[in-house]
């Protein structure tokens, strides 16, 4: 059964997605056209199990959704707005110290 996130647990959800490089260019391409897993995985220059992993990870975060083609399976961004979102996200201006990284290993309480 499917449920309406709250604002809080969207938010959380395209965070986790974004978190990885991979997935931000799954995301990227995906919002450009539906794709099935073996052009993505071909597209991207990833295996066919991480990128299974990766779509996965999006699915279960809601970002993306699957639609059965015959015997193939498409997938697609879940709503038409995180291609807005993405876009807006791409061109909007981070502000960063020069000298500051932000990555886990750095800082537990970053980003």
């Amino acid at each position: 059964m499917l449920t309406l996130a709250t604002d809080i647990e969207v938010l959380a959800r395209f965070g986790r997605a974004l978190a990885d490089p991979i997935r931000c260019r799954i995301l990227l391409t995906l919002r450009e056209a539906p794709a099935y897993p073996a052009d993505l995985a071909d597209a991207l220059g990833v295996s066919r199990t991480r990128l299974s992993n990766h779509l996965a990870c999006l699915r279960d975060c809601g970002l993306v959704v699957t639609v059965p083609d015959g015997r193939r399976t498409r997938y697609e961004l879940a709503d038409a707005r995180f291609g807005h979102a993405l876009d807006s996200l791409r061109t909007a201006v981070v502000a960063v110290e020069a000298d500051r990284n932000c990555s886990d290993a750095d800082q537990k309480d970053c980003c």
